[in-house]
């Protein structure tokens, strides 16, 4: 038995034969062409079949994986059509009077090169892309076709049904696949019947090929070095270890096997849930959303079918960081979240620094008692070149997708005016600098008894509340939630918490606010008739309790 280590991609168990999926780069000559013009035409009517195949490709994919997934394709004719892949092609073609094939090849090489040189990791997955539109171009020019997954694109095939090659028709059983690097047009026209797992060298968990084999429900692991005498063995697929075994004893096996099983087990819930509503029997809706502290986490969102993000907690970007992450930074972040859920809602919240989340840089001082201090909010306003920076940023990154802004440990409405005040000459510089933003939501968190009593009032001033049951249940009893002295007295089911629920509940409503709850009381599935009873709009909780959640949700009458 040998043994692999890799990175996971998505959890989940594989036992199977190795299929190794071979292809090889198309061979493109430099040519000399007389008529520059003529081959630019060429080259554009080349395009335009391109693009009637990626048309093709999308409907497939809309059927198959959704909207969201199938959103890739609608990207891959974006960057067809951009402006500076486009001009670069036309640059070699008339300074250089080469064929087309070969502009095209270069060109696909130069920025796929430049994207995977870039230290932003959702950036560095764009270069798949990039050759994979650029493949397909030449494949159009050359009079092959692109990415079919049927063999008939130039690559090397292997007679072997169950060992190595390109025809996944031909293959009599449903197969571990393994390759260098897939590309997302020839991972999504694939016969998923017989795929049971995938394994790369190459790519990245930010790759649009991960997403979609996240949400193919299937076991993905990178950055192992496949080797050819794999072909036709046993192997399995640890997605929850990132581990490949090739060969394994049957030790290894039963374990294994004995695991796959009781993963089908739970997997039930996620088969019998995604995609359905999250609703009543009697046709009441509840907004199911995700809490994510990183962009890593988003893999978690869409892996359980989470409807959005309820609550993307920003400090975690300083947390991670060694000093102020700048602007650029926290924009290519919210960025990649934004598009990553591909226009489903998401809420950040504003940096939440201070309490039980300290950083050096800060420098904060010591306080004898941090929970009720110098914190949150009441940083921002005071060191506003922070505030304004991340303000920046998120609003540039809302141009990208469906991004709302929440403020945190609110306790008056004048904290409320002067942070939307802030927001407004953000928004100000940003159109005098002809910077792209989106007019976003603006809600705040109810997390403090003081919010409870006048949530009347600020409910007038904000678009949401998003009740934060941890800090409120916390300040309401007087007990420090870090203390584990006191966990015998934390009680977040107190009446005096839940009556504070349902009064910022339905203050908000008579403000026109929509109300969520985004502290893990709202994973309380004891609780979700009480919340639904109330009145509530939306739930967000940590991604492995969407379904669960749902599932209270539905069997509610």
């Amino acid at each position: 038995m040998e043994q692999y280590q890799g990175k996971t991609i998505f959890n989940k168990i594989a036992i199977g034969k190795v299929f190794l999926y071979q292809k090889k780069e198309t061979q493109v000559k430099r040519r000399h062409v007389e008529d520059a013009e003529a081959e630019i035409v060429r080259f554009n009517t080349a395009k335009e079949t391109a693009l009637a195949q990626l048309d093709q490709i999308y409907e497939k994919a809309l059927k198959e994986v959704g909207a969201d997934n199938a959103a890739v394709f609608e990207v891959h004719k974006m960057m067809m059509e951009d402006e500076d892949y486009l001009d670069s092609i036309y640059n070699m073609i008339r300074g250089e009077l080469i064929n087309a094939e070969y502009a095209v090849a270069a060109t696909g090489d130069n920025f796929a090169e430049m994207f995977a040189q870039m230290d932003d990791a959702y950036m560095q997955a764009r270069a798949a892309d990039v050759r994979d539109i650029s493949e397909r171009l030449v494949a159009v020019l050359c009079g092959t076709v692109a990415g079919s997954g049927d063999g008939k694109r130039t690559r090397t095939v292997a007679g072997n049904r169950t060992g190595s090659g390109t025809d996944m028709h031909a293959l009599d059983e449903p197969v571990i696949l393994m390759a260098d690097d897939l590309a997302p047009s020839e991972t999504v026209q694939m016969d998923k019947s017989k795929i049971l797992s995938f394994v790369t060298r190459h790519g990245s968990s930010n790759s649009h090929t991960a997403i979609l084999a996240r949400t193919m429900n299937i076991p993905a692991v990178i950055g192992i070095d496949i080797r050819e005498e794999w072909a036709g063995k046993t192997a399995i697929v640890d997605g929850y270890t990132g581990t490949v075994f090739i060969d394994p004893d049957e030790e290894t096996l039963e374990q294994m096997s004995a695991k796959m099983r009781d993963d089908e087990r739970k997997q039930q819930l996620l088969r019998e849930l995604r995609g359905k509503e999250t609703i009543t029997g009697s046709g009441k809706k509840i907004h199911l959303y995700a809490n994510i502290g990183g962009v890593s986490d988003v893999a978690q969102v869409l892996q359980n079918d989470g409807e959005g993000i309820g609550l993307f907690r920003s400090e975690f970007l300083y947390l991670e960081s060694d000093t102020f992450p700048t602007e650029e930074e926290q924009f290519k972040a919210y960025k990649m979240v934004a598009q990553n859920m591909a226009g489903k809602k998401v809420v950040v919240r504003t940096l939440d620094i201070g309490a039980d989340k300290q950083v050096d840089y800060f420098n904060l001082e010591k306080e004898d008692n941090p929970a009720m201090g110098y914190r949150a909010i009441r940083i921002c306003l005071d060191r506003q070149e922070i505030f304004r920076t991340q303000l920046r940023a998120l609003l540039r990154a809302s141009a990208f997708g469906n991004i709302s802004i929440m403020f945190p440990m609110i306790i008056s409405v004048q904290e409320v005016l002067e942070s939307k005040r802030i927001l407004e000459e953000v928004k100000t510089e940003l159109r005098e600098q002809k910077i792209p933003y989106k007019d976003v939501e603006v809600g705040i968190m109810i997390e403090t008894p003081a919010a409870v009593w006048i949530s009347e009032e600020l409910a007038k001033e904000v678009d949401f509340f998003s009740i934060g049951t941890n800090d409120l249940t916390q300040y309401t009893l007087a007990i420090d939630r870090q203390n584990p002295k006191l966990d015998n007295i934390y009680d977040s089911h107190h009446p005096a918490v839940l009556r504070s629920i349902r009064t910022v509940i339905e203050n908000g409503h008579k403000g026109g606010a929509w109300v969520g709850i985004c502290g893990e009381l709202g994973a309380d599935t004891s609780l979700t008739e009480t919340f639904v009873e109330m009145g509530i709009d939306e739930l967000s909780v940590s991604p492995s309790f969407v379904l669960p959640v749902r599932e209270a949700v539905r069997n509610l009458r």
